[in-house]
């Protein structure tokens, strides 16, 4: 059998490709293995899956040789490609009953003998032999800024990608939201026949995917191939009903003040923003302010302190005065997309940012110290007022709930003069609320921990990959040749 000859230079790319479908923790043995494929044509193709997604790559030149191929562990063929140089080649072949790795040993050749694996027990990627859809840069750059904003939360399956919303023929969206923030972008019209939701994946983010070329996609009916000029990626699609994603969206006409950046300036605006001092860092508030012409950035680095007001010249505004809080995480990202216009209603109301046919729905912060002070009540001997200081757990922008959140709470304690007592349900109201927000703060503390120790399995998982490499790279020495 002719070996097939695997370039390092090109191997060392592709591998770190497809190392991103691998799951890594599959019980499946087969899976920790990679396709390597020599065609009728002579072109040198490899793929990886981890069941529910297949990632192909082929290489750059055509080869010699009869159509063959095998199976080889990822993590002893990864071993090898970086113990070489740019220039050198891995040999790769089958005798029928084991597979042979040779790399360069100084001026020799090293043979690794692998134990074989027949190459039909691989799981094939499903065939979708619809005709190819041509995705623009600009569809394709949309897609990937949806899938940022998309939720990460495993238990909101259908929020965790992008939704091409094609119920408009002549007029297609781009959508995804996380429940804090929504984004969506149009002006697309593609020949689909039904909505589709294209689940986020870390390979579909990979700068080298998305640089190789034009995008085009091709869609079955459970799975979705999106493919470049040398990469082909297949996934499932989510199945399920998107929510009615228009609903928290503001009508723009309520718009009553609105404030535009010079989309030049705009990265120096997101570096002045990430200078800000922030005092809590769950909602990284961040206030903006529009008074008298003028538009300042809000911060402060305690809770207690007053907040720094940072004018910003030469922005373009008008309507009424107004102060809204928001994350600035978000806010950042809307200006990194290119949005360079805020439409406000009122601090309670989402925040649009917009540019053209995309934008960013940004659900606002509640903050007390946004209310005017005569609404405030003034303390007396008998009685005291106690207000919420710190920002209040952020309402999600739910696609399915259109109703705005509720104004800050201000909690008044009974005072001697009977005729301000509250009635028995307004004390149990306020009491509901408080429940509502201690449920709010375990969930949050839940959540936290769960991170924790998601980081510490994925900690443990890299400490046995690590240990696996080791094995795996002394069993190769073990069995050189020279």
């Amino acid at each position: 059998m002719k070996p097939i000859i695997l370039p390092v230079a090109e191997l060392k790319s592709a591998l770190t490709g497809l190392g991103k479908v691998l799951s890594g923790r599959s019980t499946l043995a087969i899976l920790n293995n990679i396709k390597v494929e020599r065609t009728h044509d002579g072109w040198i193709a490899l793929t990886s899956t981890d069941l529910d997604r297949w990632a192909t790559v082929r290489l750059e030149h055509p080869a010699e040789g009869p159509p063959t191929k095998l199976l080889l562990p990822f993590d002893q063929l990864s071993q090898l490609v970086k113990s070489c140089g740019k220039g050198e080649s891995l040999e790769v072949m089958s005798t029928g009953d084991q597979n042979l790795i040779r790399f360069p040993l100084g001026d020799t050749l090293g043979e690794s003998k692998l134990p074989f694996i027949s190459p039909d027990e691989f799981p094939a990627p499903p065939s979708i032999k619809c005709e190819a859809i041509p995705l623009p840069s600009s569809l394709r750059e949309s897609i990937l800024e949806a899938m940022k904003c998309a939720s990460e939360d495993s238990t909101r399956h259908i929020l965790n990608g992008a939704l091409i919303d094609a119920k408009d023929s002549k007029a297609n969206y781009i959508v995804a939201t996380d429940g804090k923030h929504l984004y969506s972008a149009n002006s697309f019209t593609l020949p689909l026949q039904k909505s589709v939701i294209i689940p986020t994946h870390k390979f579909l983010e990979w700068k080298e995917f998305g640089t190789d070329g034009e995008w085009q996609m091709r869609l079955g009916d459970q799975h979705i191939q999106l493919s470049s000029r040398r990469w082909r990626f297949i996934t499932k699609t989510t199945d399920g009903n998107y929510p009615d994603w228009r609903a928290p969206i503001p009508n723009p006409k309520d718009a009553k003040t609105v404030i535009s950046f010079d989309p030049a300036k705009l990265e120096t605006l997101i570096k002045l923003i990430q200078r800000m001092p922030c005092h809590d860092d769950r909602y990284q508030t961040l206030g903006l302010e529009w008074k008298g012409g003028q538009f300042m950035l809000m911060g402060k680095n305690f809770p207690h302190e007053d907040w720094l007001r940072v004018p910003l010249p030469d922005i373009q505004g008008s309507g009424p005065d107004i102060t809204v809080f928001l994350d600035r995480d978000y806010l950042i990202k809307g200006l990194s997309y290119g949005l360079n216009t805020l439409s406000l209603i009122n601090g309670m109301i989402p925040i649009r940012l917009h540019n053209g046919g995309k934008q960013l729905i940004i659900m606002p912060v509640r903050n007390n110290d946004t209310e005017p002070a005569q609404q405030k009540a003034e303390p007396t001997p008998s009685a005291t007022t106690t207000a919420v200081s710190s920002p209040q757990p952020r309402n999600e922008v739910e696609p399915s709930t259109p109703t705005p959140p509720p104004p800050p709470m201000q909690i008044h304690p009974p005072s001697i003069d009977k005729s301000e007592t509250k009635s028995t349900l307004e004390t149990t109201l306020v009491q509901v609320e408080g429940i509502k927000l201690g449920l709010r703060e375990t969930l949050h503390q839940l959540s936290k921990i769960g991170d924790s120790i998601r980081a510490s399995m994925r900690e443990q998982k890299a400490s046995e990959k690590e240990i696996h490499g080791v094995r795996q790279t002394l069993r190769s020495l073990q069995s050189v040749r020279i």
